[in-house]
């Protein structure tokens, strides 16, 4: 008899603050077009989800959600309403159509010294809201994968305390951004994995998955064997032709082990 069918592929990009406005719809709408007739989409076997800058979520919207692909915003406020000049928050997010908020990201823990205390209430703000969180998470030091996936299940614990929802867990080493060997698929294997399991222990956070973030691209879906439920896509999905191969991958036979 055969075993139980696959949930579908999650395939997320974020385009930070790469592109214009023009060239950002212009994307999308080649976006649109690549989901409207890829077989991985169209049967259901893959989902896409989009993080635009902010100026262009309502437009994209109307771009993208006719043929499936759900939109989201590459932050969110703290706080739903009142005086935060500058933040959105996520009442107005769900109104425009947004289904996902990423939070958590290295940059902004970086750039913008958004500690665990503001991930968290970000978090909490997006499930509160009815949003996907996509959660950024992953050790800063390289060490070894099962030292990795201990630190990262511990991280996303922390971050997800008293929370239920549905939520996506976005796996991206800090110490493999920009560096000039990304992490092995055995260790993102032995790290998404560990995450999986976390989120299948706990019910409160059913429909959940993990995803990973970082140097992707075709043939890392079937390296990782299934212990990944998707991939994070960054600059390599500018090129929404680099998003169809990794679609083609997604209806080929079942992935091998991991070597």
């Amino acid at each position: 008899m055969p075993g139980p069918a696959r949930p579908p592929v999650l395939l997320g990009v974020s385009l930070k603050m790469y592109f214009g406005h023009h060239e950002t719809l212009n994307w999308a709408r080649r976006i649109a077009a690549l989901a409207a007739g890829h077989p991985a989409v169209t049967s259901g076997a893959a989902r896409l989800f989009v993080l635009p800058s902010f100026p262009a979520l309502v437009p994209a919207a109307g771009i993208l959600a006719p043929y499936g692909v759900a939109l989201g915003a590459q932050d969110i406020a703290t706080e739903d309403t009142g005086p935060y000049t500058g933040e959105v928050g996520g009442p107005a997010l769900k109104e425009i159509g947004c289904h996902y908020a990423e939070v958590g990201h290295a940059e902004r823990r970086r750039l913008y010294g958004e500690g665990d205390t503001v991930v968290a209430a970000k978090t909490a703000a997006a499930l509160r809201n009815r949003l996907t969180p996509v959660l950024c998470v992953g050790e800063r030091d390289r060490g070894t994968p099962g030292e990795a996936a201990a630190r990262t299940v511990a991280e996303a614990a922390r971050l997800l305390d008293g929370l239920d929802g549905t939520v996506v867990l976005a796996y991206e080493p800090q110490w493999a951004i920009g560096a000039p060997e990304p992490a092995s698929a055995e260790h993102i294997a032995a790290v998404c994995g560990a995450l999986r399991t976390w989120l299948d222990d706990r019910p409160r956070h059913a429909g959940s998955a993990v995803i990973y973030g970082g140097s992707a691209g075709p043939g890392l879906l079937t390296r990782l064997a299934g212990s990944a439920d998707g991939l994070f896509l960054g600059r390599f999905a500018h090129d929404p032709a680099n998003v169809g191969a990794i679609l083609d991958e997604i209806r080929s036979p079942a992935p091998a082990a991991v070597a």
